[in-house]
Protein backbone atom coordinates (compact mmCIF):
# COMPACT_ATOMS: atom_id res chain seq x y z
CA UNK A 1 0.00 0.00 0.00
CA UNK A 2 2.83 2.59 0.56
CA UNK A 3 4.57 1.90 -2.64
CA UNK A 4 1.22 2.38 -4.44
CA UNK A 5 0.73 5.57 -2.48
CA UNK A 6 4.45 6.88 -3.41
CA UNK A 7 3.86 6.17 -7.06
CA UNK A 8 0.65 8.06 -6.89
CA UNK A 9 1.82 10.92 -5.23
CA UNK A 10 4.79 11.13 -7.72
CA UNK A 11 2.60 11.37 -10.53
CA UNK A 12 0.47 14.26 -8.98
CA UNK A 13 3.25 16.10 -8.52
CA UNK A 14 4.45 15.52 -12.09
CA UNK A 15 1.34 16.61 -12.97
CA UNK A 16 1.14 19.87 -10.46
CA UNK A 17 3.59 22.08 -13.11
CA UNK A 18 2.07 21.67 -16.07
CA UNK A 19 -0.88 24.46 -15.53
CA UNK A 20 1.76 26.91 -13.93
CA UNK A 21 1.84 29.27 -16.98
CA UNK A 22 -0.18 32.10 -16.06
CA UNK A 23 -1.72 32.71 -19.62
CA UNK A 24 -1.89 30.98 -22.33
CA UNK A 25 1.22 31.50 -24.86
CA UNK A 26 0.05 30.38 -28.44
CA UNK A 27 -2.34 28.48 -30.45
CA UNK A 28 -0.52 25.05 -29.50
CA UNK A 29 -1.06 26.07 -25.69
CA UNK A 30 -4.52 26.54 -26.24
CA UNK A 31 -5.05 23.01 -27.41
CA UNK A 32 -3.12 21.59 -24.91
CA UNK A 33 -4.77 23.57 -22.06
CA UNK A 34 -8.39 22.88 -23.94
CA UNK A 35 -7.50 19.38 -24.04
CA UNK A 36 -6.26 19.40 -20.67
CA UNK A 37 -10.26 20.35 -19.77
CA UNK A 38 -11.28 17.04 -21.43
CA UNK A 39 -9.08 14.95 -18.77
CA UNK A 40 -9.84 17.10 -16.05
CA UNK A 41 -13.68 16.23 -16.33
CA UNK A 42 -12.91 12.23 -15.84
CA UNK A 43 -10.06 12.72 -13.54
CA UNK A 44 -12.69 14.42 -10.99
CA UNK A 45 -15.19 11.82 -11.79
CA UNK A 46 -12.18 9.15 -10.89
CA UNK A 47 -11.30 10.51 -7.92
CA UNK A 48 -14.85 11.30 -6.40
CA UNK A 49 -15.84 7.57 -7.16
CA UNK A 50 -12.70 6.54 -4.91
CA UNK A 51 -13.69 8.64 -2.27
CA UNK A 52 -16.85 6.91 -2.31
CA UNK A 53 -15.13 3.44 -2.50
CA UNK A 54 -12.54 4.52 -0.04
CA UNK A 55 -10.07 3.78 -2.44
CA UNK A 56 -6.61 5.40 -2.18
CA UNK A 57 -9.01 8.00 -0.20
CA UNK A 58 -5.56 10.25 0.43
CA UNK A 59 -4.53 10.54 -3.02
CA UNK A 60 -8.19 10.92 -4.53
CA UNK A 61 -8.58 13.56 -2.70
CA UNK A 62 -5.57 15.38 -3.41
CA UNK A 63 -6.25 14.37 -7.23
CA UNK A 64 -9.95 15.65 -6.50
CA UNK A 65 -8.76 18.79 -5.08
CA UNK A 66 -5.86 19.74 -7.51
CA UNK A 67 -8.60 18.88 -10.49
CA UNK A 68 -10.64 21.22 -9.33
CA UNK A 69 -8.22 24.36 -9.20
CA UNK A 70 -6.67 23.09 -12.25
CA UNK A 71 -9.93 23.55 -14.57
CA UNK A 72 -10.95 27.17 -13.18
CA UNK A 73 -7.36 28.32 -13.51
CA UNK A 74 -7.31 27.24 -16.92
CA UNK A 75 -10.90 27.95 -18.05
CA UNK A 76 -10.13 31.33 -17.14
CA UNK A 77 -7.23 31.45 -19.57
CA UNK A 78 -9.04 29.77 -22.46
CA UNK A 79 -11.90 32.42 -22.18
CA UNK A 80 -9.61 35.17 -21.94
CA UNK A 81 -7.51 33.76 -25.01
CA UNK A 82 -10.28 32.43 -27.35
CA UNK A 83 -10.08 34.66 -31.00
CA UNK A 84 -13.35 33.89 -32.17
CA UNK A 85 -16.50 34.66 -30.77
CA UNK A 86 -17.43 31.00 -31.43
CA UNK A 87 -14.55 29.60 -29.39
CA UNK A 88 -15.83 32.68 -26.49
CA UNK A 89 -19.29 30.69 -27.21
CA UNK A 90 -17.93 27.85 -26.17
CA UNK A 91 -16.32 28.52 -23.10
CA UNK A 92 -19.39 30.15 -21.77
CA UNK A 93 -21.09 27.31 -22.17
CA UNK A 94 -18.76 25.20 -20.67
CA UNK A 95 -18.51 27.14 -17.81
CA UNK A 96 -22.02 26.48 -16.89
CA UNK A 97 -22.06 22.98 -17.41
CA UNK A 98 -18.76 22.56 -15.00
CA UNK A 99 -20.64 25.39 -12.62
CA UNK A 100 -23.53 22.06 -12.54
CA UNK A 101 -20.50 19.36 -12.20
CA UNK A 102 -18.46 21.13 -9.56
CA UNK A 103 -21.61 21.90 -7.27
CA UNK A 104 -22.07 18.36 -7.26
CA UNK A 105 -18.33 17.25 -6.85
CA UNK A 106 -18.66 19.22 -3.76
CA UNK A 107 -21.05 17.04 -1.79
CA UNK A 108 -20.18 16.87 1.79
CA UNK A 109 -21.57 13.31 2.16
CA UNK A 110 -20.81 11.79 -1.26
CA UNK A 111 -22.63 8.21 -1.81
CA UNK A 112 -24.06 6.10 -4.68
CA UNK A 113 -26.84 8.30 -5.90
CA UNK A 114 -24.14 11.39 -5.70
CA UNK A 115 -22.08 9.36 -7.64
CA UNK A 116 -24.15 8.55 -10.41
CA UNK A 117 -25.17 12.33 -10.81
CA UNK A 118 -21.12 12.92 -11.12
CA UNK A 119 -20.95 10.75 -13.63
CA UNK A 120 -23.77 12.32 -15.65
CA UNK A 121 -22.74 15.57 -15.54
CA UNK A 122 -19.31 14.99 -16.48
CA UNK A 123 -20.78 14.21 -20.28
CA UNK A 124 -21.44 17.91 -20.66
CA UNK A 125 -18.02 18.89 -19.43
CA UNK A 126 -16.22 16.73 -21.46
CA UNK A 127 -18.24 17.16 -24.58
CA UNK A 128 -18.14 21.46 -24.66
CA UNK A 129 -13.83 21.07 -23.54
CA UNK A 130 -13.57 18.51 -26.57
CA UNK A 131 -15.83 20.83 -28.68
CA UNK A 132 -13.23 23.97 -27.72
CA UNK A 133 -10.04 21.72 -28.28
CA UNK A 134 -11.56 20.88 -32.23
CA UNK A 135 -11.98 24.66 -32.45
CA UNK A 136 -8.41 25.70 -31.23
CA UNK A 137 -7.07 23.61 -33.47
CA UNK A 138 -9.22 24.38 -36.52
CA UNK A 139 -7.54 27.61 -35.41
CA UNK A 140 -3.97 26.66 -35.64
CA UNK A 141 -4.73 25.30 -38.94
CA UNK A 142 -1.16 23.43 -38.24
CA UNK A 143 -0.45 19.43 -38.31
CA UNK A 144 1.37 19.71 -35.26
CA UNK A 145 -2.25 21.14 -33.86
CA UNK A 146 -3.78 17.91 -34.51
CA UNK A 147 -0.86 15.99 -32.60
CA UNK A 148 -1.20 17.94 -29.60
CA UNK A 149 -4.95 17.43 -29.89
CA UNK A 150 -4.34 13.42 -30.29
CA UNK A 151 -1.96 13.34 -27.79
CA UNK A 152 -3.63 15.37 -25.25
CA UNK A 153 -6.80 13.32 -25.89
CA UNK A 154 -4.74 10.46 -24.79
CA UNK A 155 -4.88 12.14 -21.09
CA UNK A 156 -8.76 11.77 -21.38
CA UNK A 157 -8.94 8.12 -22.37
CA UNK A 158 -6.72 7.23 -19.27
CA UNK A 159 -8.96 8.68 -16.91
CA UNK A 160 -12.28 7.95 -18.35
CA UNK A 161 -11.16 4.12 -18.51
CA UNK A 162 -10.19 4.32 -14.72
CA UNK A 163 -13.63 6.20 -13.88
CA UNK A 164 -15.80 3.47 -16.02
CA UNK A 165 -13.91 1.22 -14.23
CA UNK A 166 -14.56 2.43 -10.89
CA UNK A 167 -18.36 3.03 -11.48
CA UNK A 168 -18.79 -0.27 -12.91
CA UNK A 169 -17.62 -1.58 -9.61
CA UNK A 170 -20.50 0.65 -7.63
CA UNK A 171 -22.94 -0.83 -10.38
CA UNK A 172 -23.52 2.69 -12.40
CA UNK A 173 -24.38 1.32 -15.40
CA UNK A 174 -22.31 -1.14 -15.23
CA UNK A 175 -23.21 -2.61 -19.18
CA UNK A 176 -22.43 1.28 -20.46
CA UNK A 177 -19.28 1.48 -18.30
CA UNK A 178 -17.98 -2.10 -19.90
CA UNK A 179 -18.47 -1.36 -23.06
CA UNK A 180 -17.09 2.36 -23.09
CA UNK A 181 -13.61 0.82 -21.63
CA UNK A 182 -13.71 -1.28 -24.66
CA UNK A 183 -14.35 1.84 -26.84
CA UNK A 184 -11.65 3.39 -25.01
CA UNK A 185 -9.05 1.21 -25.25
CA UNK A 186 -9.36 0.52 -29.02
CA UNK A 187 -8.79 4.32 -29.53
CA UNK A 188 -6.18 4.42 -26.78
CA UNK A 189 -3.95 1.92 -28.83
CA UNK A 190 -4.84 3.54 -32.22
CA UNK A 191 -3.75 6.59 -31.03
CA UNK A 192 -0.15 5.81 -29.74
CA UNK A 193 0.54 4.43 -33.23
CA UNK A 194 -0.13 7.27 -34.50
CA UNK A 195 1.65 9.26 -32.54
CA UNK A 196 5.06 7.12 -32.47
CA UNK A 197 4.88 7.12 -36.28
CA UNK A 198 4.20 10.96 -36.64
CA UNK A 199 6.80 12.36 -38.91
CA UNK A 200 7.26 15.14 -36.06
CA UNK A 201 7.39 12.72 -33.51
CA UNK A 202 11.01 13.26 -31.75
CA UNK A 203 13.24 11.13 -30.26
CA UNK A 204 12.29 12.20 -27.15
CA UNK A 205 8.88 11.49 -27.81
CA UNK A 206 9.54 8.20 -28.64
CA UNK A 207 11.19 7.17 -25.52
CA UNK A 208 8.31 8.73 -23.48
CA UNK A 209 5.89 6.20 -25.64
CA UNK A 210 8.13 3.38 -24.38
CA UNK A 211 7.85 4.36 -21.07
CA UNK A 212 3.63 4.62 -22.00
CA UNK A 213 3.79 1.23 -23.47
CA UNK A 214 4.71 -0.30 -20.10
CA UNK A 215 2.71 1.55 -17.91
CA UNK A 216 -0.24 0.46 -20.56
CA UNK A 217 0.56 -3.34 -19.91
CA UNK A 218 0.02 -2.42 -15.79
CA UNK A 219 -3.46 -0.48 -16.48
CA UNK A 220 -4.67 -2.79 -19.18
CA UNK A 221 -3.97 -5.72 -16.72
CA UNK A 222 -5.85 -4.06 -14.05
CA UNK A 223 -9.26 -2.95 -16.44
CA UNK A 224 -9.04 -6.42 -17.65
CA UNK A 225 -10.04 -7.83 -14.27
CA UNK A 226 -13.19 -5.95 -13.58
CA UNK A 227 -16.11 -8.28 -12.40
CA UNK A 228 -18.46 -5.46 -11.31
CA UNK A 229 -19.16 -5.16 -7.86
CA UNK A 230 -16.32 -8.14 -6.86
CA UNK A 231 -13.77 -5.60 -8.00
CA UNK A 232 -11.47 -5.76 -4.72
CA UNK A 233 -10.31 -2.45 -3.24
CA UNK A 234 -6.59 -3.45 -4.12
CA UNK A 235 -7.39 -3.93 -8.11
CA UNK A 236 -9.85 -0.73 -7.82
CA UNK A 237 -6.19 1.33 -5.95
CA UNK A 238 -4.29 -0.70 -8.60
CA UNK A 239 -6.26 0.70 -11.09
CA UNK A 240 -6.55 4.21 -9.93
CA UNK A 241 -2.60 4.60 -9.38
CA UNK A 242 -1.68 3.14 -12.91
CA UNK A 243 -4.24 6.06 -14.79
CA UNK A 244 -2.25 8.35 -13.07
CA UNK A 245 1.10 6.89 -13.95
CA UNK A 246 -0.16 6.87 -17.35
CA UNK A 247 -1.70 10.24 -17.40
CA UNK A 248 1.43 11.53 -16.21
CA UNK A 249 3.94 10.42 -19.23
CA UNK A 250 1.03 11.55 -21.87
CA UNK A 251 0.77 14.57 -20.49
CA UNK A 252 4.71 14.84 -21.27
CA UNK A 253 4.01 13.67 -24.75
CA UNK A 254 1.55 16.08 -25.08
CA UNK A 255 3.81 18.94 -23.62
CA UNK A 256 6.18 17.99 -26.15
CA UNK A 257 4.52 17.89 -29.08
CA UNK A 258 3.06 21.38 -28.17
CA UNK A 259 6.54 22.25 -28.55
CA UNK A 260 6.68 21.82 -32.06
CA UNK A 261 6.70 24.90 -33.64
CA UNK A 262 6.71 23.99 -37.42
Amino acid sequence: MKRRLFIASSALAALAPVGARAQVADLNDAINKAGRQRMLSQRASKAYLALVQKVEPRSAQQVLDRSVALFERQLGELKAFAPTPTLRATYDGLDGAWRAFRTELADAAPGRDAAARVVALDAAVLALAHQGTAQYEAASGRPVGRLVNIAGRQRMLSQRMAKCYLAAAMQIDPAGSTAEIAKARTEFLAALELLRNAPEATAQIRQELVLADAQWMFFNRGLQRLDGAGASPALMSDVFVSSENLLAIMDRVTGLYAEIKT
